[in-house]
């Protein structure tokens, strides 16, 4: 080697060196989180690229179980927070980037945690504002990070933020994030039901317990139970079968029949029928939410998706000029679920005769309408000894029977309550009750001035002539 070659080489050498401390020297000025940040991705601030994955605020809880499963299969990782004022309004790349000024514009604090429901009586925490230096599936370093909703602030939903130095690897880890969240849904198999929160009406999901309910505590004219578990629960027994014969699964079932007679009863047992399945319930103001309720429903399949009342929203257009405007979003909400989809609809109505035609002209939207009529004399009396049980012992029911023609399920119920209050009033223990603590009740409820309460426990108008119950 010549001379100048060695002098060129030596003066190579020293530049390099001095290019290294210098950017060493710049690293040590950066503030702690963007040096963390930068030196695990390798690059400058101006090279990072974010891809961020959104959805909705009540699936927070869904979004740790994905995250903390892609970080498992990581060997774990250390999560860290930011601290500073207006974090609320701004991105993390853009927190992140306004670090560098200084200090005060944030740097590492503390993670944030929320506490959010995860089933009727079970809740965990989850990170409202974290970070953590990970990996992307194909080995390149990312920066995952988790923000939840701040409703107060505008924003509404929970997102995962993938922060790296190319945007292959950040698009590549949010969905492996994303595939693991639905792998790990808390939502699965629970009952669920949509309601409104208190700032900007957002929805929220609330779960609710899964009833336990015995087929004799169903109290329905001979077959009708059983056609209706055909209808529900035989299609889902044999939902592999069907689907690989080109059979549709989706299927509606229409319980129609005065106040009181059971629907919601019946329901309720299906619920309990069928443990693994999902269950949307819609009912009042929760009726706008039917879109969400059926995207679950196709996400989380089996399902079923109940919408009580369903007279309030697909009432025959008949009846007005332009009908409801929820009825289209029904409509689009029951055909925008695949044919192949394991879902069910359970549509219930006081006023069947009001229902939109349309609900029953086209299969996967109701399939099957079942009556729950009001309860014969051999029902009532099963209805009797279903809610009398012991207090009951030693009192002929024929007279109560007869006297009760047309009455319904809500109305006995209320009446045995009234009687083991008229037991209480007059010094006894409630244990049994006599003939006048039912006469007594029955008084109560049948006298003009309880036509309003009979109305709304499903029972006719009062026809009494002579003693309610026969001496």
């Amino acid at each position: 080697m010549e001379i100048s070659e060695a002098r060129s080489l030596a003066h190579a050498l020293r530049q390099l060196l001095d290019d290294a401390h210098t950017l060493i020297d710049e690293s040590r000025s950066l503030p702690e989180l963007v040096r963390r940040v930068t030196a695990h991705l390798g690059c400058g601030l101006t090279d990072l690229t974010c891809v961020t994955r959104s959805f909705k605020n009540w699936e927070h809880a869904s979004l740790q179980k994905g995250v903390d499963a892609y970080l498992e299969a990581r060997g774990g990782a250390e999560w860290f927070g930011v601290s500073g004022t207006g974090r609320e309004h701004h991105d993390t790349i853009d927190i992140i980037a306004m670090s560098a000024r200084g200090p005060e514009a944030g740097g590492i604090g503390a993670v944030d945690y929320v506490t959010t429901a995860v089933g009727p009586e079970e809740t965990m925490e989850v990170v409202s504002f974290g970070l953590v230096l990970t990996h992307a599936p194909g080995g390149e370093p990312i920066v995952l990070g988790v923000r939840g909703a701040v409703e107060r602030f505008g924003r509404e939903d929970c997102r995962v933020e993938v922060i790296a130095a190319s945007r292959p690897p950040a698009t590549a880890a949010g969905q492996e994030v994303e595939r693991l969240m639905r792998e790990n849904d808390v939502l699965r198999g629970q009952i669920l039901t949509f309601g409104a929160s208190e700032h900007r009406g957002n929805q929220l999901v609330t779960f609710l317990p899964r009833p336990s309910i015995d087929p004799e505590q169903v109290i329905l004219p001979d077959g009708v139970l059983e056609t209706i578990e055909r209808h529900v629960v035989g299609v889902a027994r044999h939902a592999d079968v069907l689907r690989a014969r080109g059979q549709h699964l989706k299927r509606g079932l229409l319980l129609h029949g005065p106040p009181g007679t059971g629907k919601t009863h019946t329901v309720r047992y299906l619920m309990g029928r069928m443990p693994g399945v999902t269950v949307v319930v819609m009912a009042g103001t929760a009726l706008r939410f039917v879109q969400e309720a059926a995207a679950l429903a196709r996400r989380l399949q089996p399902a079923i998706v109940v919408v009580e009342d369903v007279d309030l929203v697909a009432h025959d257009r008949r009846f007005s000029e332009e009908g409801s405007p929820l009825l289209f979003t029904l409509f689009d909400a029951m055909d925008g679920v695949g044919a192949d989809a394991d879902v069910t609809f359970v549509l219930t109505t006081n006023r069947v005769e009001t229902l939109e035609q349309a609900l029953a002209n086209r299969p996967g939207r109701v399939d099957l309408a079942v009556e729950a009529p009001r309860p014969d004399a051999r029902l009532r009396a099963a209805l009797l000894r279903l809610y009398g049980g012991d207090l009951l012992a030693g009192i002929e029911l024929e007279p109560l029977v007869t006297r009760t023609d047309g009455m319904t399920a809500s109305f006995f119920k209320e009446l045995l309550r009234r009687a083991v209050l008229e037991a209480l009033r007059s010094g006894g223990q409630a244990e049994t009750l006599s003939r006048e603590h039912l006469s007594a009740a029955l008084e109560e409820m049948m006298r003009s001035q309880g036509e309003l309460t009979r109305s709304m426990l499903g029972g006719p108008e009062s026809d009494r002539k002579g003693p309610l119950l026969p001496e």
